[in-house]
């Protein structure tokens, strides 16, 4: 399959922004795209040479591109990165600067989809001595065959920057357009398929393939693969805790840890470890993989909880941030263990010895993590639970959990059964209001005077469907010096850095990729803002490394912020 031909459809799907269209267009080229081809071509719709469960990264540096632009072009890194400030896309680039280039190599062959997608997988091998020049070469030899617009495309892929508006749900229902056909009713199930299997096999590529070869049959079959992760059950957010307990007739409540969720796969000795993000961390908490040999009496099983970090010094929780850290750190890990101990408090099992309890409702699956689970105090132990209906005693549960330094409560009802990937409201959680919102930088200031260097005022932006929209500027609460409280404006600027899409005096565009928690008095109607909304007195809380930009809260959340907030005025 021609590389020109997965171009095209590109062109098509940058230049169309109704979604009905995209599906459309992504649904006919995957029922032409060959079977063997399918998986790939699927991935590359959305940007991507691996699942997203995948630890492996292309890991193309924005200064290796311009390197790579210019020796495949003629033009000078100077004029590469002249030509970058206006754009902000070095796809767009290499296409002008491609068209402007005298000499074309001659004779050269046709470029497939199936080189593209092999060269950019052998970028995420190399390591060590002469690895730039490696990978230098396997994208200098992309480029060079390629004509201007497979050019665009294949710099875009690499650098994980793909815009063609074609978000995971698009995939999704271009599945079930592709290879199935029935009435409105029939298609909701069928999309409800393609979904299932996707949250318990996350590659949309294999699951095209399942669609094709196996239809409806295949996907409903779909299960958990020990060692492979899976879209874990989401809570949803309750205006109250009263409003909660009422949810449920069972309702059982639980601590809203500060900490990352963690799922532990075992089979035997063999133990894999893996976050909500989908991120393989099994190398990363090895006292972990100890606790589970020693404290988990099962042959295989899945079960999940909520990992927290310690200071060392103090014994104190952490906040999520620096258990991060440790999530991200791929090297010196003994260390890291030594400064950053961890707590693990488990609160559901989903898979024990061959069985699948997702159809069990949480009581009995708590009473059966309880029945393998031998507890080691204060390091691998299972969630405190109180079970009541009783308001009073339920806010003296909230407030302990505040007291300990943890975000709040999730109340779970325990006749519900576990649903994979969605928020379902079967688990409600319970923060202090005005709640939080988790929001994308989308743009920025250059500080003055003794902030200069520095990164200051933030653009702040929700999402609305694949756009960001701008809801706010915010300044506060990014401290100047380091502690362990919060983060600083060194810290943010060297995070933003390489995300910076274009600059126009001090003001900057920011790729959306950094996520932060804020905090605000309230919600105001803003004309200034492309939202319509803005908030008052924001501040920085943290920096949420748990979260990507397709995570952050939507239009439609602040919407219902806001109405919630003028009833209680009223």
């Amino acid at each position: 399959m021609n590389y020109a031909e997965l171009v095209e459809v590109y062109e098509h799907l940058e230049k169309t922004s109704a979604r009905l269209k995209k599906i459309d267009i992504i649904a006919k080229l995957m029922r032409e795209t060959p079977t063997d081809m399918l998986s790939k071509v699927t991935l590359l719709l959305q940007g991507k040479v691996f699942p997203s469960w995948s630890e492996k990264e292309i890991g193309i540096a924005d200064l290796l591109m311009v390197k790579i632009v210019s020796k495949s072009t003629g033009f000078s890194e100077k004029e590469i990165l002249s030509k970058f400030k206006k754009t902000g896309d070095f796809g767009l680039v290499i296409q002008e600067l491609a068209e402007k280039k005298k000499q074309r190599t001659l004779f050269a062959k046709s470029l497939t989809v199936g080189k593209v997608f092999e060269n950019l997988q052998k970028l995420a091998d190399i390591e060590g001595k002469g690895s730039q020049e490696r990978k230098f070469s396997l994208v200098s030899e992309l480029i060079s065959s390629a004509k201007p617009k497979e050019a665009k495309y294949i710099v875009r892929t690499t650098l994980g920057d793909l815009r063609v508006g074609v978000a995971e749900g698009i995939i999704r229902d271009a599945i079930a357009r592709a290879f199935f056909k029935g009435e409105k009713e029939e298609m909701k199930e069928i999309v409800n398929a393609v979904e299932w299997a996707w949250f318990l096999k996350p590659d949309y590529g294999e699951v095209a393939k399942l669609a094709k070869e196996g239809g409806l049959k295949a996907l409903k079959k779909v299960g958990i693969e020990i060692g492979k992760p899976y879209h874990v059950l989401l809570a949803e957010k309750s205006t109250s805790l009263e409003d909660a307990l009422e949810a449920f007739e069972k309702p059982a409540l639980e601590y809203k840890y500060d900490g990352a969720r963690i799922i532990i796969h075992k089979k035997g000795n063999d133990i894999w470890l893996y976050t909500r993000r989908l991120e393989n961390v099994t190398k990363q908490f090895p006292e972990l993989i100890g606790y589970v040999k020693e404290c988990v009496k099962a042959k295989s099983c899945v079960i999940e909880g909520e990992m927290l970090g310690f200071d060392s010094k103090t014994g104190k929780p952490m906040p999520f941030q620096f258990l991060s850290q440790r999530i991200k750190r791929k090297y010196e890990i003994e260390k890291v263990v030594k400064e950053i101990p961890i707590q693990v408090n488990l609160f559901d099992i989903v898979y024990l010895n061959g069985d699948v309890l997702f159809d069990k409702p949480l009581e009995s699956r708590r009473k059966v993590l309880e029945g393998i689970i031998k507890p080691k105090p204060g390091k691998f132990q299972l969630a405190e639970q109180l079970v009541t209906k009783d308001l009073k005693k339920a806010e003296k549960f909230y407030e302990e959990a505040l007291k300990a330094g943890q975000e709040g409560l999730i109340v779970k009802n325990l006749e519900a059964r576990y649903q994979p990937g969605r928020r379902v409201g079967y688990w409600l959680k319970v923060k202090p209001i005005m709640e939080n919102l988790d929001l994308v930088i989308i743009g920025a200031q250059w500080g003055t005077g003794k902030r200069a260097g520095w990164v200051g005022s933030l653009v702040l932006g929700c999402r609305k469907g694949d756009k960001f929209l701008e809801c706010g500027m915010i300044g506060t609460g990014i401290k100047e010096k380091e502690d362990k409280e919060g983060v600083t404006f060194t810290q943010l600027t060297e995070l933003l850095k390489p995300y910076i899409e274009s600059e126009k005096g001090r003001d900057l565009r920011i790729k959306p990729k950094v996520v932060v928690e804020v905090a605000y008095e309230e919600i105001q109607k803003s004309p200034n803002y492309t939202s319509g909304y803005a908030l008052r007195f924001p501040r920085v809380v943290r920096i949420r490394f748990d979260r990507e930009a397709n995570d952050a809260d939507n239009l439609e959340r602040i919407e219902k912020l806001y109405g919630m907030q003028r009833s209680r005025s009223k």
